[in-house]
């Protein structure tokens, strides 16, 4: 791969970007669900990306620390554990309040030792991981006419549109669809047609499968005089089809 762009690819819809470095723009193309590009002519959406971001939310939770003394009876550990007992003790009688030697100046001792020590251990705070969401790559992409507003950001973003939409939904009532389910199961029980797949290279990186789990058009764009957007900037967020392991990602890091 050139490191400069000279010239766009035919099946790239894009706006003009020679002269910058292949590798500061994003390509996002169709893929099938196990992440391969079957058709490699198929269409593409070539973008620089102005702000964008690999996030993963690991699920790490404690489920011993609601175990230790100090969950169970909370306001006598709290009592114990700042000493606010002895007053207690002496004002209802138990504890003598008048000195601190014998029986009672014992058990005054013992309670004593229960001030600046908590319930909490290594073992009721341990933690185990519970799961994760897929990853998701939030990420503005910027078109902008420098000839021809309707190939340089209207075609690409009608593109975006299109995989990020379903492909089709079904008009069919649920009678009709009973009446058809003889000869067609498939369509009576699953008639519309999910959205499409798609793969990102960016950055000698490769993310595959990825649905396209949000889109944003800012209507406020500006545009020429014939009504079409002369420049956009169009927010997404991109989904890994399921959660990924070390390995996808290493795959993924290295272009594969």
């Amino acid at each position: 791969m050139p490191n400069i762009r000279e010239t766009k690819p035919d099946n790239a819809f894009s706006s003009e970007w020679m002269g910058m470095s292949e590798y500061l723009i994003a390509k996002i193309f169709q893929v099938n669900s196990d992440g391969i590009r079957e058709d490699t002519l198929s269409p593409e959406v070539h973008a620089p990306l102005i702000e964008s971001e690999l996030e993963a939310t690991l699920n790490w939770q404690s489920p011993f620390e609601n175990s230790s003394a100090d969950q169970k009876a909370p306001a006598l550990v709290a009592m114990l554990q700042s000493g606010a007992i002895i007053p207690f003790l002496k004002d209802i009688g138990v504890i003598d309040k008048g000195g601190s030697g014998g029986e009672m100046g014992a058990i005054e001792r013992n309670i004593n030792e229960f001030k600046g020590r908590t319930g909490i251990t290594k073992l009721n705070s341990t933690q185990i991981f519970t799961g994760m969401p897929p990853i998701r790559i939030t990420a503005s992409l910027l078109f902008r006419a420098y000839r021809d507003p309707i190939n340089e950001v209207e075609t690409p973003l009608k593109q975006l549109w299109d995989w990020a939409l379903p492909e089709k939904l079904s008009r069919d009532s649920l009678a009709a669809r009973a009446k058809n389910s003889a000869s067609n199961t498939q369509m009576a029980l699953l008639p519309s047609k999910a959205p499409t797949m798609v793969g990102l290279q960016y950055k000698r990186r490769y993310y595959a499968p990825l649905v396209i789990e949000n889109i944003r058009e800012p209507l406020n764009s500006p545009i020429a005089s014939d009504g079409y957007y002369t420049e956009i900037v169009v927010p997404v967020t991109l989904c890994s089809l399921t959660a990924l392991d070390k390995d996808d990602m290493a795959r993924a890091m290295n272009g594969v």
